[in-house]
């Protein structure tokens, strides 16, 4: 079984330009929501979260009902959660296949090391 730790090493490990056309190496979770969203529903079995941020959507996770955001270091203000339940065909409307298989893999990849 697969720890928070070890799955957000193997994140940071992982994202890149092939993952979000955002990523930079100074903002590494910039754009990565829904994809890691996905992600973190693959290896993890964490539900969907979402919540408005700005004009966009923002997408997160939930676990045995702990609240996972691996991507929230891409902001420079705290995020007020509305926790609203969401689903991976929301989360995907976020990234593209490409991404999503990169990312799934290269996660997949790091985690078997």
């Amino acid at each position: 079984m697969t720890t928070i730790s070890e799955f957000e090493t193997a994140l940071l490990n992982s994202w890149s330009l092939e993952s979000s056309t955002l990523w930079t190496p100074k903002t590494p979770a910039a754009g990565q929501c829904g994809v890691t969203a996905m992600v973190a529903n693959d290896v993890l079995g964490a539900e969907v979260l979402k919540t408005r941020y700005g004009d966009i959507w923002h997408f997160y996770n939930r676990l045995d009902g702990v609240r996972y955001d691996f991507t929230d270091s891409q902001f420079n203000e705290p995020i007020a959660y509305d926790d609203i339940p969401s689903d991976r065909e929301e989360a995907f409307g976020d990234t593209n296949a490409s991404q999503y298989n990169y990312l799934h893999n290269a996660v997949v990849r790091f985690l078997e090391q």
